[in-house]
């Protein structure tokens, strides 16, 4: 059984859901948090998905944030729409109220440190999500 197998659920029952937050850093190994719910990202105006099992805990986004940084990744035979390394990291920043800022930075230092992003992705997608000046201290203390 795939590790990962509940993403692949959410894909099939929910093909405009994109993996994303805690279970896409999950995913690239980001973190060591093992989330209960699994976190996807919808188009504004798209309703919540209708499944209980696997829970979802939903985010909407505006249309470029929602398309940015979306690879696709075969999971038990299940093409699963997953958020990037660099928008998972800046996605854990603008959401830091709902994941933490502990959460958020340890996940720039792990793709930082495990070269899954380059910093050249990060800005591009902070640009777009207008992160830049919420990640930048952070951004420059790991990088130094």
């Amino acid at each position: 059984m795939d590790a990962h197998v509940s993403l692949a659920e959410v894909a099939v029952r929910s093909p405009k859901a994109v993996i994303c937050l805690l279970s896409a850093l999950r995913f690239h190994e980001l973190t060591t948090e093992n989330p209960v719910n699994v976190y996807v990202m919808l188009p504004v105006g798209v309703q919540r998905p209708r499944m209980s099992n696997p829970r979802l805990e939903v985010f909407w986004a505006s249309p470029n944030a929602y398309h940015a940084g979306i690879e696709e990744h075969l999971i038990s035979g299940v093409k699963v729409r997953i958020t990037s390394p660099a928008k998972t990291v800046v996605d854990c920043f603008k959401y830091r109220s709902k994941v933490g800022i502990n959460v958020a930075v340890e996940a720039l230092r792990d793709a930082w440190r495990k070269k899954k992003a380059s910093a050249d992705e990060l800005w591009k997608i902070a640009r777009l999500c207008r992160m830049t000046n919420i990640m930048r201290p952070y951004f420059e203390s790991i990088v130094a």
